[in-house]
């Protein structure tokens, strides 16, 4: 009999996240979920609770302590890392924050869990990523390559940085025998989606939102030996938005 495989996925309370549990779960994989908030018995997989850390990945201390706990748990090998947390703080009413209004405390925190929590967690692993020929995929977003309306500054550019982080790992992970990839989804019908949304949904393509579970099947695929010489890219999930 093969030995389960295991995941580790940060941000994985709703949306995307919660998509791919889902998609893992369904192929025998165990899933080690990661988010600020307690395990939530509503979610529907088995041994979830057992299986759920909650951090906090602004914090560094709190991120670099997370590793040990997630090390404890994954008995020397790790099949897929998927950093998939991230936060889009907004101003009053919602509005965006640009680069001339946001305070330099919300950079930081946006690049602790959307930049710095990934390349530590995967640096952190690499040995259990190393042992099982393992994948990591960090979600970087639409909002990486263009002006968004509503993903402010620090978001955006904090997902520029995870793709040239993506290069970077999949250089130096390649000889370890890790692949590193990312995706970059476009307008996703999740919680996070901003009031207008409808308007861009209106100029794209192929005219709809898409589906977490779109999104999940894509992560899905670059964990899977279907993607075996796939390294180093950013495959974008935004239905045509990016052309």
């Amino acid at each position: 009999m093969t030995e389960q495989k295991t995941i580790v996925l940060t941000g994985a309370s709703r949306g995307i996240g919660h998509a791919t549990v889902k998609r893992f779960s369904a192929e025998g994989w165990r899933v080690l979920t990661c988010s600020r908030q307690p395990f939530d018995p509503r979610c529907p997989w088995p041994g979830g609770e057992d299986n759920h850390i909650q951090i906090d990945l602004a914090d560094p201390n709190k991120t670099i302590a997370a590793i040990e706990t997630i090390k404890s748990r994954i008995n020397g090998r790790l099949d897929a890392l998927v950093n998939n947390a991230g936060i889009s703080p907004k101003g009053p009413d919602g509005a965006r924050l640009n680069t001339l209004d946001t305070d330099l405390r919300t950079w930081g925190q946006v690049f602790h869990v959307n930049f710095f929590a990934s390349v530590i967690m995967a640096r952190g692993l690499k040995d259990e990523l190393a042992a099982a020929k393992g994948s990591v995929v960090n979600v970087t977003s639409i909002a990486g390559v263009k002006v968004h309306p509503f993903a402010g500054a620090a978001y955006a550019t904090s997902k520029a940085a995870l793709a040239a982080l993506t290069r970077e790992m999949a250089h130096d992970f390649g000889p370890l025998g890790v692949r590193v990839n990312a995706i970059a989804p476009g307008e996703v019908e999740t919680a996070i989606l901003s009031p207008g949304t409808d308007k861009i949904v209106e100029k794209l393509p192929m005219q709809r939102l898409g589906q977490p579970k779109e999104v999940a099947d894509v992560i899905w695929f670059l964990c899977s030996d279907q993607s075996s010489y796939i390294s180093g890219a950013e495959i974008e999930v935004n239905g045509a938005q990016h052309v």
